[in-house]
C-alpha cells in the first residue's frame, strides 16, 4: 500500500520515513517504517495529541506502531506517550528513572507553557519507564533492511538526548532526528537542564554521524543540511564560550 504522507500532513523525507510538524510549539514527530515494524520518535504534548498521531501513523502505514524513541524529557516530546500502550521504548540512560520521578515538574513546565493543568497531570501520570536505554549507541531492526541507530549525546540541551540516524534506503538520504539538539524555527533554548559546555560538541558529533548529505530533522523547524547544524553549533559555542570545556577536559 502506497503511503500518502502529505495528504495526511505529513512530510515524507526519504522511502518509508516522514516526519509532522505538529500545532502549538511547532514540535517534531518523526515516522519510521520497516518490514516487520514501525518507529515513532516523539509523542507530542498530551495524550489526545499521542492519540492523534497513533491514528495517523496506523493510517499511513496500515498497521501499528511498534517501537517509540523518546529524544528527551520536556513536556512537548513525551506527554503523548501514554497512549501507545505495548509499544517497546527506547529513551536515552537515566530516563527510566526520571520520567517516574519527576511527573510533577514535567506537567508543572507543561502548565507553564499554556497546557491546561488537568490535561498535563492526566498525561504526566502514565509516563512510564522505557523498556530500552540507550548509554552509547544501539541499533533497531524494523526489518526490510531498514534499521535505525540511536544515540546517546546527552547532556547537551538537556540531560538525556536520544538522536536517531535513519540510514538512506532506494537511493534515498540518511535522516537525522536530532530532537532539540537542533532547532530552526527559532534560536535554540537552553532550560535549567542543559550542559551548555557540551552541546557543541554534542552537535560534532551529530554531524560526524549524519556526514555531510544528510537530512537532519529538528525538534522545532523545518529539515536543514550538515552547513546549518555546523552554523547553530559555532553560534552556540560563541554563546556559551564562558561555560564551553571540551569533554575530558580536566580544569
Amino acid at each position: 500500500m502506497e503511503m500518502r504522507w502529505e495528504e495526511a500532513g505529513w512530510e515524507q523525507l526519504a522511502p518509508g520515513v516522514g516526519r509532522r510538524r505538529l500545532p502549538g510549539w511547532d514540535a517534531t514527530v518523526g515516522l519510521v517504517c520497516g518490514a516487520r515494524g514501525a518507529l515513532l520518535y516523539d509523542t507530542g504534548s498530551s495524550l489526545r495529541e499521542g492519540a492523534g498521531i497513533r491514528l495517523q501513523a496506523q493510517s499511513l502505514l496500515g498497521r501499528r506502531v511498534t517501537h517509540l524513541a523518546l529524544s528527551h524529557p520536556h513536556f512537548d516530546h513525551v506527554l503523548g506517550a501514554g497512549v501507545f500502550a505495548g509499544v517497546e521504548v527506547f529513551a536515552a540512560a537515566g530516563m527510566d528513572t526520571l520520567l517516574v520521578s519527576q511527573r510533577e515538574s514535567i506537567a508543572t513546565d507543561a502548565v507553564r507553557q499554556g497546557v491546561d493543568p488537568h490535561t498535563a497531570a492526566e498525561a504526566a501520570e502514565l509516563l512510564a519507564a522505557p523498556h530500552h536505554l540507550v548509554s552509547s549507541e544501539r541499533t533497531l531492526d524494523l526489518g526490510g533492511g531498514r534499521s535505525v541507530l540511536f544515540a546517546n549525546l546527552g547532556p547537551a540541551h538537556s540531560g538525556h538526548d536520544l538522536v536517531a540516524l535513519v540510514p538512506g534506503l532506494e537511493g534515498g538520504p540518511e535522516v537525522v532526528f536530532c530532537g532539540d539538539l537542533v532547532e530552526e524555527s527559532g534560536e535554540p533554548q537552553a532550560g535549567p537542564d542543559a550542559v551548555a559546555g557540551r552541546w557543541p560538541e554534542a552537535l560534532d558529533r551529530l554531524l560526524s554521524l549524519g556526514g555531510e548529505d544528510a537530512v537532519y530533522v529538528p525538534g522545532h523547524g523545518a529539515a536543514v543540511d550538515a552547513a546549518f547544524v555546523r552554523a547553530q553549533r559555532d553560534a552556540l559555542a560563541r554563546r556559551f564560550k564562558a561555560s564551553w570545556l571540551p569533554l575530558g577536559h580536566v580544569s
